[in-house]
């Protein structure tokens, strides 16, 4: 079965709808079938985003609840293998949500991510090798 990771940024323009990627991640959900996973920072971040907007940060948390992904704890050693990535990458710069994707991805051995961050996922590498897919596909 296909899976694919959560970012930030896809979740943020999937509950907001003043977001210009909106309708290219909601088309891009509808078409999807598998599994999507996500990490408790990434869900932290977009809360964050929308600080000023209940209704918005209960979409996300809602969106986690009712299935739209599972949401995979870190353990000590992903908390320590994000540091590492975070040090690596310092140049790009990597922010700890995106390092425990990059982590979940290594540990769930999935190459595909659902974000909006274009600079960040084509510059990391999946156990400093392997370049991440990119969804949606942004024309821009």
């Amino acid at each position: 079965m296909r899976s694919i990771l959560l970012d930030t940024g896809a979740l943020v323009a999937l509950v907001d709808r003043s977001e210009k990627n909106h309708r290219h991640c909601v088309d891009f959900l509808e078409r999807f079938t598998g599994s999507i996973f996500t990490t408790e920072p990434v869900l932290t971040e977009a809360l964050y985003l929308f600080e000023s907007s209940l209704k918005a940060q209960k979409a996300c948390v809602n969106f986690i609840v009712n299935g739209g992904a599972s949401l995979v704890p870190q353990s000590i050693e992903s908390l320590s293998r994000a540091v590492t990535l975070m040090e690596k990458y310092h140049d790009t710069p990597m922010d700890f949500a995106d390092a425990t994707l990059v982590v979940l991805a290594e540990e769930l051995r999935v190459n595909e991510v659902f974000t909006l961050d274009i600079r960040g996922f084509s510059t990391y590498r999946i156990s400093g090798k392997k370049a991440f897919r990119i969804w949606p596909e942004l024309h821009e």
